[in-house]
């Protein structure tokens, strides 16, 4: 069933609902009010008692000379009262979607005749929900861009190592900081008054770095590295990156950064074996920088892999960054099922693996593109929880 029919269909029953306690309860509202218990509005969930719930969520308080309520309070805030959900033994009620300032876990019922009749009631106020960062290796001193939702102020954005950022602005799902200058490698943490949440991804995560140009190592294009950047260059944001500018034409073989296990030496060896086994359980991460929009052609990756697969994985166009580094992350999961799609399955290797940047395909590309930091890392920081 769709939620907005199953919505609809929960409203009605709850309206039905208390149509049927006005029809067999006294109209009279001359006893004291006294609230016997909150429940669900959900047919389903009809026996589940609350004590507490999150905003925007609709319930019904059940009790007895309820008919003269005129207003209804979560904490600070006031609920929208409709009259035709009022009735001598039930409320239907919205709890309120604003962030109250004064919080009471109280709900506070004001009837017609000034009585006041308050319950504990705890609004369930999200703590911050932390998604991703648009540059993992935004610079100290530039200003960050972090998504996720419930970011009521206010904040603090505080790194590893106990820097803290300067808010520059919060919107619903969206905050940007400064990055502090004492900001280290490792989970970034955001609080606010409803709680704190470390994230995870690490900022600057050097974690399982399996390609990097720092220094450059490989068989092909030592002349793509940029040891040190230039009038026209992006900025350095870890060392030395790979910058490739040049036309190139449809099914060209341009091989970018890459070899055998053994031409590119220890880093060959930094994807972790877990990645190979429970690839479901990683993204490949890397930063990218696009000062001409990557709108034609092909870039097809390979990592974890015994020898060559040339057609696995393609990253498509279109992408443009518009000159600035951004974060690509694709799941591990879709690169290895590109292998096996291909009749290969990467088989963990103490030695090392294959690593290959490639740009192949159809189509002319005026090419001007930026790499950096390409590294295999866990969905989830389970140190976190440890």
């Amino acid at each position: 069933m769709k939620p907005l029919y199953k919505s609809i269909i929960y409203l009605a029953v709850a309206l039905l609902t208390a149509g049927s306690y006005s029809s067999c309860s006294k109209e009279s509202t001359g006893g004291e009010p006294q609230i016997r218990y909150i429940r669900v509005t959900d047919p389903d969930s009809a026996d589940s008692l609350l004590v507490g719930g999150y905003q925007s969520n609709l319930i019904a308080i059940v009790g007895e000379n309820l008919g003269g309520a005129r207003e209804v309070w979560f904490n600070d805030q006031q609920a929208v009262l409709t009259a035709t959900y009022v009735t001598n033994n039930t409320i239907l009620v919205t709890i309120p979607s604003q962030v109250p300032s004064e919080i009471t876990n109280k709900l506070r019922i004001i009837f017609a005749n000034g009585h006041i009749l308050e319950h504990d009631f705890e609004v369930q106020i999200s703590e911050p929900l932390i998604l991703s960062m648009d540059n993992e290796y935004t610079l100290a001193g530039e200003v960050a861009t972090i998504r996720g939702n419930y970011f009521y102020e206010p904040l603090t954005v505080t790194f590893t190592g106990g820097g803290t950022g300067e808010v520059i602005a919060v919107e619903d799902d969206i905050i940007r900081v400064r990055i502090p200058a004492d900001a280290q490698s490792g989970p970034i943490t955001i609080k606010s008054n409803f709680g704190e949440t470390p994230s995870d991804f690490w900022y600057r995560d050097n974690r399982n770095i399996i390609l990097s140009s720092d220094p450059f190592t490989g068989w092909w294009n030592a002349s793509f590295v940029v040891s040190n950047p230039g009038a026209g260059d992006p900025p350095a944001i870890n060392g030395n990156y790979i910058r490739v500018t040049r036309s190139i034409g449809a099914w060209a073989w341009t091989e970018v950064a890459g070899g055998a296990a053994d031409a590119m030496g220890d880093i060959s060896k930094k994807l972790p074996d877990e990645a190979i086994l429970k690839p479901e359980k990683y993204d490949l991460k890397f930063e990218v920088n696009t000062l001409k929009p990557y709108n034609n052609n092909m870039i097809k990756f390979n990592f974890g892999l015994q020898s060559e697969v040339n057609d696995a994985y393609q990253w498509a166009p279109p992408f443009d960054t518009g000159g600035q580094w951004q974060t690509v992350v694709i799941p591990f999961e879709t690169i290895i099922q590109s292998y096996k799609e291909l009749g290969v399955t990467p088989v963990v290797n103490p030695n090392g693996y294959w690593t290959r940047v490639l740009i192949h395909g159809p189509g002319d590309w005026d090419c001007d593109i930026a790499f950096d930091n390409f590294r295999v890392v866990p969905k989830i920081d389970e140190s976190k929880t440890e």
